[in-house]
């Protein structure tokens, strides 16, 4: 009896159901869409920006240095970092970093081996500011 009533009731389910074809249209004019909905996304658009065109404080880099101050800093920098390298290959040689204790100056560095890698302990004993560097294994 269910057999029955099955096989009549599904051809005629399968009469009555009906598709229709998707169609996709674009809002956007730029991308096909309809020429009046621009000033509509731009307004929305506009409404939505969250960010102020006149406190840009990344415009200018530099700041207020001019070319002839960036220059002096970047010397300062190369001939600080030619200085530092100097020293460090004196004080350790070509080989790899040593545990210990080594003065630079007012910088107290205390090199110590740990289970996590080498840590160095960085003080400055002029203004007593700290810092701690690990380097992993």
């Amino acid at each position: 009896m269910k057999n029955l009533l099955l096989t009549l009731l599904l051809p005629c389910g399968l009469m009555l159901t009906q598709a229709q074809q998707l169609v996709y249209k674009p809002i956007n004019p730029a991308f096909g869409g309809d020429t009046f909905n621009y000033q509509w996304l731009l307004s929305s658009a506009n409404a939505q920006n969250q960010f102020d065109d006149n406190t840009n404080q990344y415009g200018d880099l530099l700041g207020n240095l001019n070319t002839m101050d960036s220059f002096t800093e970047t010397m300062n920098r190369q001939l600080l970092s030619q200085l530092s390298q100097k020293l460090f290959s004196e004080q350790f040689g070509d080989s790899t970093i040593k545990p210990g204790n080594y003065m630079f100056g007012t910088l107290y560095l205390d090199i110590i081996e740990s289970s996590q890698g080498l840590m160095i302990n960085i003080l400055d004993t002029q203004d007593g500011s700290q810092s701690q560097i690990l380097i992993p294994r």
